[in-house]
């Protein structure tokens, strides 16, 4: 037990990334700038579960912590799709969700933006309805199952960059 803890503290923290800091950093005031140019300092983004796991949801629950905070940078998720400018869809196309789904992408503002998230949108399997790209015109996909907080910002930021 000694031996563990002389190394442990040998090795000092490892859960901080100094270099991903710095990555982050550069991301957040391109973020901060896109979104201050394009919308007004203020992107809000309703994000439906079509049918999840609930693991996207609580990478999406981490973008509003201290770390990440979102919401410093202008974009916030928001309750209505009438408030939002982007629809973020993640999970799969079940039966019982697809109606809801369509209502909310009808509800969208336009231009209407649809990003899915995670591998789950994409996936063929008969105890599902569909595809979301075959129901709705999904404009970015965020890979990763889930995809860590970090892959959904450089996401978001990519898709930015495309409009």
């Amino acid at each position: 037990m000694i031996r563990f803890w002389q190394k442990r503290f040998g090795e000092g923290l490892k859960t901080e990334s100094l270099e991903f800091d710095r990555e982050l950093e550069d991301i957040r005031k391109e973020l901060k700038s896109i979104v201050k140019k394009r919308f007004a300092s203020s992107l809000a983004i309703r994000m439906v579960d079509s049918g999840s796991c609930n693991a996207c949801e609580a990478e999406c629950s981490a973008l509003s912590n201290p770390y990440y905070n979102l919401e410093r940078l202008g974009i916030y998720f928001v309750a209505s799709p009438r408030h939002a400018d982007i629809l973020l869809v993640s999970g799969v196309n079940t039966f019982n969700m697809q109606p809801h789904l369509l209502n909310a992408y009808e509800q969208l503002p336009a231009p209407k933006w649809v990003v899915t998230l995670g591998d789950c949108p994409i996936k063929k399997s008969f105890a599902i309805k569909g595809e979301i790209d075959k129901i709705l015109p999904v404009s970015y996909h965020i890979k990763g199952c889930p995809p860590e907080p970090k892959d959904i910002i450089k996401g978001l930021l990519d898709f930015l960059r495309q409009i």
